[in-house]
């Protein structure tokens, strides 16, 4: 057993190290740049499934980080919550097919509302719905899934993770983001304390 778990990070981890680096990747930081930083908007993060939270990570980090960004559920945007998207938004759209029904509805459904939305996916099939729609396509690679059923989403999901962080990187560096920003929307918890060190914050709650 121990040997099929070594198997499973050797896999897991060629699967990052042949992530396709292209310039997509500035690409993609230079749209959420000049849409949020620059133009007001925020990122809308959206997936289906496992892929979803995915999303919800990804936009997690990037609002802590000082991007804003929310996670949009493309089936409850189907029922009222596409409501959320604004001038100047810009939409993060993840599927490893990148034929997740819903996905493909939600960019229909976004551009309904404004046409000049710009769309950054993540995926593997670069001539999917979701790829040929989008204009910006950061690609997975082939992935195999470590699921004894070739199935459940692993592999793929963790790339996906991957290319999240990457992201999250290029626009903090981007913009210049500090600890003191960190402190201002991580107050509690161990990493709060870190950020707010040398930084003239109160930290006594964990002194």
């Amino acid at each position: 057993m121990l040997e099929q778990f070594k198997s499973i990070l050797e896999k897991e981890a060629s699967a990052i190290s042949n992530i396709p680096i292209t310039d997509s990747y500035d690409q993609a930081v230079s749209l959420i740049l000049k849409r949020v930083h620059k133009d007001g908007g925020k990122l809308i993060c959206s997936g289906m499934g496992k892929a979803g939270q995915i999303a919800v990570n990804i936009a997690t980090t990037f609002s802590s980080t000082g991007t804003p960004a929310v996670y949009l559920h493309p089936s409850e945007a189907q029922h009222g919550d596409l409501g959320i998207l604004q001038k100047n938004d810009i939409m993060l759209l993840i599927s490893n097919s990148g034929k997740t029904r819903e996905i493909v509805e939600l960019i229909n459904l976004a551009k309904n509302l404004y046409d000049d939305i710009p769309i950054i996916c993540i995926t593997r099939n670069a001539y999917s719905g979701l790829g040929e729609s989008s204009d910006v396509t950061l690609l997975t690679g082939e992935t195999e899934e470590i699921c004894p059923l070739g199935l459940t989403p692993t592999v793929s999901t963790t790339v996906m993770s991957v290319i999240g962080d990457c992201l999250v990187y290029g626009v903090m560096k981007a913009i210049g983001f500090t600890n003191a920003e960190y402190a201002k929307r991580h107050h509690s918890g161990y990493l709060g304390y870190k950020s707010r060190r040398g930084t003239g914050v109160d930290n006594h709650l964990w002194e």
